[in-house]
């Protein structure tokens, strides 16, 4: 497709109206990532599954929020003005876990930071209502998604209302929302006022009269969760019960302040797999709208132009992981023939140089739901599929990604497909099928296999809703006695998350000694980041586990989760002042040293490892131990010579005489 083409793309301009004879649009969509036609977007899946079923829309792609005409540009729409952040929450995209400012954002143009605003969805529905009072606001995305009802917000440090309120908006369509948002559009396009869309499936919306029934459950009001921890955890867990299609109840939440109702109607049905293939194909351009060809292109079209998205939903159920409130647990797939077309379609890209970059989702080894009855009675309310052990009732199979992945393969002008989609090792290690296991090793690793132990304390993996480190050990194994077999040399590369609540300095202590006897220090380490909607955050705020209302430890002081960080990477130079203090604090002197287990060696003049003088007045040798009784970190050598400390520069060389 030549990015020179306009009209291939939604209006973006009134002139682009004027070209497609639209004197006024239906819809006008706004969002906080530049403008993309493709299907791993979903302002592009939402605009195109409207389009398709006869609505029009525009796109006004990063308005400037200082500015209210920037949302005027392409007029009042009939039906509705539909906000989104973007694919990111727009918090996460703007700062790191240690509330530092990022300095890139990959879904702008040439990557450049600050084309939106923090707390994207509500600066932006409030932009709108300044000018359109009475247009009906439709707020949906991973932020407004998982924002939907009451929150903890780790940037501000406090429970933050609803969105729906914050945001002036009127509905939320929350999850995937192919479903709602086209339910939404008919239901506006026949007459009914927004304020009466209180029945449709994946919405939120707000009332002054609460609705009532066996099947609604009324949650706490939100003057009492914030400011009762325990009240709140109990809230939290019960919408995490209730994300699921089939057996989720309408879930009420008061504002007694605002004289509101909060209302979560049950989220939307999954799709088939005919309905996942319809949306994927859409007559998308597949690419970034050529207004942004002069600033650098969008840098995120980069890591999805040719891969491939066979599915979503995930039954694994971290508790660090938001996709259980997003696209929730069961699984929902693209046919074969959809996936090998939009393959074949890859190949005639110029740009294409052979190589299909990953087949995946959420979870890549996860081609259908777990069980059978998942998709008659939905998920188990109080039983994970893989944890703490597999359920047996789990139909651990790979035959129908292995057949798919050998079709991709032979297709022409395919060199090479890779996975690079998370793998679920301890789904894959139950599988008494090796077939895929093997075809993995063989063909769909590029020299390195990512994946996620997260850690090896099996109390903190507890806490993570992961299996036992023995597993992982397993996989291990396992994965190396196969590149052995076949003769090769491909690496395991680990992804490892620091000060999870659960963890401990002396925690993270043994996933030092672990990287220390494996070899390895990883490049990038993932500190714990409590976004909005997952177990972990209520965890983080509450220092209980809701899932048990046992209490849980959590690191929240910065310090000591940079200490926690500092640890997984302990032989970077910069870290050193970070795990000395970390060692010291968690009793472990004895990995700070010159022998083979030690963690550090240390540095001259470093007067935390000196033995301690003896007294002025004591004529006792020192023996070797401190005033507590316990050895010191050096006692094989004297303490450096007081008068030349070592400052970190190497020695000046003298002159000569």
């Amino acid at each position: 497709m030549n990015k020179s083409d306009r009209t291939a793309f939604l209006p973006v301009s009134k002139e682009d109206m004027a070209v497609r004879g639209i004197e006024q649009l239906d819809f006008v969509y706004i969002s906080g990532d530049a403008y993309v036609d493709h299907p791993s977007f979903g302002t592009a899946i939402i605009s195109r599954i409207l389009e398709a079923n006869s609505f029009t829309v525009g796109i006004i792609a990063q308005p400037n929020w200082r500015d209210p005409e920037s949302v005027c540009t392409l007029g009042e729409p009939k039906l509705g003005f539909l906000v989104s952040a973007g694919n990111m929450d727009s918090m996460v995209n703007h700062y790191s876990v240690a509330k530092k400012r990022r300095r890139s954002d990959f879904f702008s143009p040439g990557g450049k930071m600050g084309l939106r605003p923090d707390y994207a969805v509500i600066v932006y529905s409030n932009l709108i209502r300044r000018t359109f009072k009475k247009t009906p606001i439709i707020i949906g995305g991973i932020e407004a998604s998982l924002r939907r009802l009451a929150h903890y917000d780790y940037w501000s440090d406090k429970m933050k209302r609803s969105v729906l309120l914050d945001s002036g908006a009127d509905i939320i369509s929350y999850g995937m929302g192919e479903r709602s948002i086209v339910e939404i559009a008919e239901a506006l396009r026949s007459g009914i006022p927004v304020q009466e869309l209180t029945f449709i499936r994946g919405t939120v919306y707000k009332t002054h009269i609460a609705p009532d029934g066996d099947d609604v459950l009324h949650l706490p009001g939100f003057d009492k969760i914030s400011t009762s921890k325990e009240l709140y955890a109990k809230s939290f867990y019960n919408q995490y019960l209730n994300t699921d299609p089939f057996t989720a109840k309408t879930l009420v939440e008061p504002y007694p302040d605002d004289h509101l109702f909060v209302v979560q109607n049950p989220p939307q049905m999954p799709l088939s797999t005919e309905e996942m293939d319809d949306t994927y194909a859409l007559p998308y351009t597949r690419t970034y709208h050529p207004d942004y060809e002069a600033l650098g292109g969008i840098p995120a079209i980069e890591e999805v132009k040719f891969s491939l998205a066979s599915c979503r939903g995930c039954f694994g159920a971290c508790s660090f992981c938001a996709l259980t409130f997003h696209q929730g647990r069961i699984i929902q797939s693209r046919s074969h023939e959809s996936l090998l077309e939009e393959a074949k379609k890859m190949t005639e890209d110029p740009d294409f140089k052979g190589y299909i970059h990953d087949v995946g989702g959420p979870t890549a080894n996860f081609r259908k739901p777990a069980c059978k009855k998942q998709m008659k009675v939905g998920v188990c309310k109080n039983r994970q599929c893989l944890f703490p052990e597999p359920c047996p009732n789990m139909e651990i199979d790979h035959t129908d990604y292995v057949s798919l992945l050998r079709k991709l393969r032979a297709l022409p002008k395919v060199k090479k497909v890779f996975v690079r989609s998370g793998i679920r090792f301890d789904y894959l290690i139950n599988d008494k099928d090796e077939t895929f296991f093997r075809e993995l090793v063989k063909y769909h690793v590029s020299g390195q296999l990512k994946v996620a132990p997260e850690h090896i304390s099996d109390g903190v993996l507890r806490m993570m809703g992961k299996p036992q480190n023995s597993v992982y050990r397993r996989f291990v194994k396992r994965y190396k006695e196969l590149n052995e077999e076949m003769h090769l040399n491909q690496y395991l590369v680990p992804y490892l998350m620091s000060s999870h609540p659960g963890s401990t300095l002396q925690d993270a202590v043994k996933l030092a000694e672990y990287l220390r006897d494996l070899g390895y220090m990883p490049e990038q380490v993932q500190d714990f980041y409590p976004t909005p909607s997952t177990i972990s955050t209520c965890m983080y705020y509450t220092g209980l586990d809701p899932r048990t209302m046992k209490p849980v430890y959590v690191a929240r002081d910065p310090h000591e989760k940079a200490m926690q960080r500092a640890l997984i990477q302990y032989r970077d130079p910069k870290n050193y002042d970070l795990v000395t203090e970390a060692l010291i604090k968690a009793n472990r002197r004895d990995l700070i040293g010159t022998g083979k287990k030690c963690l550090l060696r240390p540095r001259h003049g470093d007067t935390r490892f000196a033995p301690p003088k003896p007294a002025a007045n004591s004529n006792k040798p020192f023996d070797g131990k401190n005033k507590n009784g316990a050895k010191h970190g050096r006692t094989s050598q004297p303490p450096a010579p007081q008068s030349r400390r070592w400052t970190g520069e190497p020695p000046k060389k003298r002159g000569k005489r």
